[in-house]
């Protein structure tokens, strides 16, 4: 059954000497007597104290207060061996914070944890790790956390309230100026009330939504060290702050390899949400200069764990000795995790792109189901939503509470909103160039004002033409932009694609320096004001909103998620907000797969019962020792 954990208390606003009272109250059972001794001693005025450990913003949490174990995970998973894996394309920082300067090496933040933690079988649910218990009022005016006091950093140092305090203002001065304006507005108090104890106090005219969830999602860096060391947080650099989690940096080979190691003082090791997890004793990742040369080294041996994304691979390459041999391991599993929304991510800073007529005429020449049947091996399925899942998926005509929220909008919305069914991505035929969908383009380019010319290009009433460049670094995208390039020139656009490295794409991508590219937005199962970041006006030339998207629609739409007093409210503005952004079309929807493929040398193995929302694999999976001794024996790996 679902456990409700908050224990429900009056207490005086804690910035007081009653606060101890309080802190002690939270860690022990709550019983009556305790109510009535600790209100003598609280003052006139009085506030409802939620005190718990954990949150969950519109439901019950999964695990009780006295839980041994996350329910998904192996407690006696053994301790030991490596895990490596591959990374494309190269690194120059380890820093994951300076997101506008240099290209950070993969999991580079993994040193670093969070003051609550996720779980991978529940929606919206963070549990204390680096805390015991946290208080908050009913109206989320501010939150306290009650940090633990054996939590260490990996050099042997213990963290502290002044730690977090410190992470807090670096990250709201020095973080990425989206987060620093968003963060810095949301909570504009925050103080250390005792050496294990810090309390931020909310913007009360800020949405409730989200307060508590934001700073659970705190990290906790090391104050000592980056005032010792002067490092800031938005330079790129190769040396790394510790941290408290249990893996720190072991060594790094610029650009080719980095490596972590468990730390075998990890303070957490017996916490319950830790038990049964981060059970290798390395991390090792190697960088090769594209997929097909991480394949060929996978095959090799180079590394052991390989998480596919290409589907020629999976559906024609998996026939090497190794797979012969027994030796790799070859599986499917489930997925049941919020697809990213992805597709040809249209560039509307752009002036060529204002054009809603323009963005569907391009849309058109995509063919996805010849594809996906062609290219793909028939293995992907095609994303229509922003939110592929039956939660949060806008369907049919509007109805109940999704249409009382569009009406407030109602005015600055196309009728179609509310008389034709959320917009669905196009269907083609089964040859590359469907003829049917280039008439429709046409009509549309026509609409726009081009029409074509005796050079077969498409022209506007001055003669210009409409030019489109896709930019990629993937050069294993080659082979499924290519054939949508081709469609767009037999419109009549001067499509061009252009394939640079990483580097390069970076500084572009960041600098909003493109027309198109294959790209998209991370959306959750639970939305909150993260939702206003990605898609928001205010922060459209933000890396997190690729497309630049701004809707006056979508601001408002955004409020009733961020005051959804319960999860079928928040849905039901989700739902409102996918159907408009569906409408506005920004994106070329493409595919998802709603699977892990994974493949791997046979010494790793992984709970039976996987959680919904996670693979895990540098998690909860561990090392079985005799399996990799046979495969030494076998000659599988050197």
């Amino acid at each position: 059954m679902p456990h409700n954990p908050k224990v429900h208390a009056k207490a005086q606003t804690p910035d007081s000497a009653a606060h101890r009272l309080t802190a002690w109250v939270a860690g022990s059972f709550v019983g009556v007597a305790a109510l009535l001794v600790a209100s003598d001693l609280r003052a006139q005025d009085e506030v409802e104290i939620i005190v718990s450990h954990g949150f969950n913003e519109y439901g019950d949490l999964k695990y009780g207060a006295d839980f041994a174990h996350l329910d998904y995970v192996n407690p006696d998973a053994p301790k030991g061996g490596e895990i490596s894996v591959s990374a494309d394309g190269s690194f120059d920082s380890m820093n994951p914070f300076a997101t506008l300067s240099g290209t950070p090496g993969a999991l580079s933040s993994i040193m670093f944890e969070r003051l609550m933690d996720s779980t991978d079988d529940e929606v919206g649910s963070y549990y204390c790790l680096l805390c015991t218990t946290i208080e908050y009022p009913a109206d989320q005016a501010w939150v306290i956390f009650n940090l633990r006091d054996d939590v260490t950093f990996s050099d042997g140092t213990p963290m502290t309230a002044e730690d977090v305090i410190f992470t807090h203002e670096l990250l709201i001065t020095q973080g990425t100026p989206s987060f620093r304006v968003a963060v810095s507005d949301l909570v504009p108090g925050y103080e250390a009330l005792d050496e294990y104890t810090v309390k931020f106090t909310f913007n009360p005219d800020a949405p409730t939504r989200g307060r508590v969830s934001q700073m659970a999602n705190a990290i906790v860096m090391s104050k000592a060290w980056f005032e010792e060391t002067g490092a800031r947080l938005d330079e790129s650099r190769l040396q790394t702050s510790p941290g408290t989690g249990p893996y720190m940096v072991d060594r790094v080979d610029a650009g080719r390899q980095i490596i972590y190691r468990r730390n075998p003082d990890y303070w957490g090791q017996t916490q319950p949400l830790m038990v049964g997890r981060a059970n290798f004793d390395t991390i090792r990742v190697e960088y090769f200069a594209d997929s097909s040369a991480g394949f060929e080294a996978f095959k090799a041996g180079e590394f052991t764990f390989r998480r596919e994304n290409s589907s020629i691979n999976w559906a024609t390459s998996y026939d090497f000795p190794a797979i012969r041999n027994g030796w790799v391991v070859q599986d499917t599993l489930d997925d049941g995790s919020l697809p990213p929304a992805t597709g040809f991510v249209f560039n509307l800073r752009r002036d060529k792109f204002q054009d809603r007529n323009i963005r569907l005429a391009l849309g058109l020449m995509y063919n996805g189901e010849w594809t996906n049947e062609n290219l793909q091996y028939g293995l992907f399925q095609q994303r229509a939503s922003f939110w592929e899942n039956d939660r949060l998926r806008a369907t049919g005509l509007p109805e109940g509470r999704e249409l009382e929220m569009l009406e407030t909008v109602r005015d600055v919305l196309p009728e179609q909103i509310f008389t034709e069914d959320a917009f669905m991505p196009h269907t083609s035929g089964d040859r590359p160039l469907d003829r049917n969908n280039l008439r429709r383009a046409l009509e549309l380019m026509e609409q726009a004002g081009f029409t074509p010319s005796a050079d077969g290009r498409l022209r506007d009433a001055d003669g210009r033409t409409l030019d489109v460049e896709f930019l990629e670094t993937r050069q294993a995208m080659d082979r499924l932009i290519t054939p949508y390039i081709e469609n767009l020139q037999r419109l009549g656009v001067n499509a061009v694609y252009t394939r640079v490295d990483p580097p390069q794409y970076q500084a572009r991508t960041q600098s909003n320096d493109f027309d198109m590219l294959f790209g998209g937005y991370n959306t959750g199962l639970q939305e909150g004001t993260g939702i206003t970041q990605r898609f928001g006006c205010e922060d459209r030339d933000d890396v997190f909103n690729p497309a630049g998207y701004c809707s006056e629609a979508f601001d408002q739409l955004a409020k009733f998620v961020t005051a959804a007093g319960d999860y079928d409210e928040m849905a039901a503005a989700v739902q409102a907000i996918d159907r408009v952004m569906r409408y506005d079309y920004f994106m070329v929807p493409t595919w998802f797969l709603g699977q892990n493929w994974v493949a791997y040398f046979d010494m790793f193995e992984y709970p039976e019962n996987l959680p919904e929302f996670g693979l895990g694999h540098l998690d909860y999976w561990w090392f079985n020792q005799d399996k990799y001794d046979a495969l030494i024996a076998a000659g599988a790996l050197r």
